[in-house]
């Protein structure tokens, strides 16, 4: 696959280096450099290999350049916070609790942000859980990363939806583990094709540990797990002594404020649930949470534990203030409202542009629209010619645990306004309607 970040200019390479430029001391420095790299090189692990550069993240990078418009990150729409009394928070935790906030804190994270935890929580189903069996995340991410590292070995299958969340994906294959897609419908996963995939990996020795799953609004494709398969899905993990690892940072997104029952709610000893403060407050924060089955969580809690000692607590006071003194379920409306509007314009604009032979999802929440093109068609190098007409996405490749070509790709709505989600969507056009007509 491309390197979208080898797009940026104003880097200079050492093939770049003209022999007339190069001075005696850049040339030598180059060579210890080489040398050093080849010394340093053998000291890598097997492990390194499989840690690879996230092309979310090239295409932040990328999308910084003036004049382009950004449908590739997934960030929440910020500017309605109030700023201003947050600072005022922030300042008082300082003078008034600075010594505490800027200590060391427990590994589990503060009583009163895990008793938080629990109130969110409640909001979608799940009115069993204790402030004991929740630790404080640095986001879901480090979460998933953990639940890697505790219950897989080198070689054991995680599942997961085809397509999903590509940091996972990264932080699955750093250990090593090997992650099985499973295909969705427009229901979201498809119970027998989970019932198939499992029989298959068994039959060829595979050891399963895990399903990965973001039943509601999946990043990237924006598909939400239908109710009436969410406990089949389960049934068929918990027949095959497979944990569910539910990552829910949308679950609170549903357009119309009425978010779906998670799969924890009715299953608390077979899934790992994490949550994110990311999309309901701010991911600059860097929390958020598991709720961890108790005869599972000592083991959890303790690897979470050796990676941070404990979580930011002046980042968790300041979290914890903004759950208990502001209106933070009206701030939340207010964004469903905004990301539904946002939604329906680039639907809009996907209809009245795109050429025929090109579909797209319709999610009823959270921040994604997944884009399918003609077979054949690989959607990676498009990216290039989009960035020359000032607009970005975030090739279908990217979601899925292989190498090969895809022609999908996903657009971001969230945290562009509708001038430029229309102005995007029609930079965007002529590119794959070219792609089209060529196919």
């Amino acid at each position: 696959m491309v390197n979208p970040s080898s797009y940026s200019v104003g880097m200079t390479s050492q093939d770049e280096l003209s022999p007339l430029t190069m001075t005696a001391e850049t040339e030598v420095a180059l060579e210890r450099a080489a040398e050093s790299a080849g010394r340093h090189g053998e000291l890598f692990s097997v492990r390194a290999a499989g840690i690879k550069q996230s092309a979310v993240r090239d295409v932040f990078d990328i999308s910084a350049k003036p004049g382009l418009i950004s449908l590739a990150g997934g960030s929440p729409y910020l500017k309605s916070l109030p700023l201003e009394d947050l600072g005022r928070s922030a300042a008082k935790i300082i003078t008034e609790h600075g010594l505490e906030a800027f200590q060391y804190g427990s590994g589990q994270g503060t009583e009163e942000l895990r008793q938080q935890v629990c109130d969110v929580m409640a909001l979608e189903g799940i009115t069993d859980a204790s402030p004991e069996n929740i630790v404080i995340t640095t986001g879901s991410q480090s979460a998933q990363d953990v639940a890697a590292k505790v219950f897989c070995n080198p070689g054991d299958v995680i599942l997961c939806e085809d397509p999903t969340y590509v940091g996972a994906l990264n932080t699955f294959e750093a250990y090593e583990v090997d992650v099985q897609p499973v295909i969705m419908d427009d229901d979201g996963l498809i119970p027998e094709e989970l019932e198939r995939r499992i029989a298959e990996l068994r039959a060829a020795g595979k050891n399963i540990k895990l399903l990965y799953t973001i039943p509601s609004f999946n990043n990237p494709s924006g598909i939400t797990l239908s109710t009436d398969r969410r406990q089949r899905i389960v049934d068929i993990c918990k027949a095959n002594n497979i944990l569910v690892l539910e990552d829910n940072p949308y679950g609170l997104l549903r357009f119309d404020g009425q978010p779906l029952d998670t799969l924890r709610a009715d299953n608390p000893d077979d899934v790992i649930y994490l949550g994110s403060f990311s999309k309901i407050f701010a991911p600059g924060v860097r929390l958020g949470w598991a709720l961890v089955p108790k005869h599972l969580y000592r083991r959890f809690y303790l690897a979470c534990e050796a990676v941070v000692l404990c979580p930011s607590v002046i980042n968790q006071m300041l979290v914890s203030a903004y759950l208990r003194d502001y209106d933070w379920s009206g701030f939340l409306s207010s964004s469903r409202e905004l990301y539904a509007d946002r939604c329906a314009t680039m639907l809009k604009a996907l209809e009245d542009h795109m050429p025929d032979g090109v579909s797209w999802t319709v999610p009823d929440g959270g921040f994604f629209i997944w884009l399918t093109l003609p077979e054949g068609i690989d959607t990676y190098p498009l990216l290039y010619k989009a960035i020359d007409e000032r607009v970005v996405f975030i090739p279908g490749a990217a979601f899925v645990p292989s190498d090969e070509p895809s022609n999908k790709l996903r657009l971001a709505f969230s945290a562009v306004s509708s001038e430029d989600i229309v102005e995007g969507v029609k930079r965007l056009t002529p590119i794959i309607r070219d792609a089209v007509a060529g196919q």
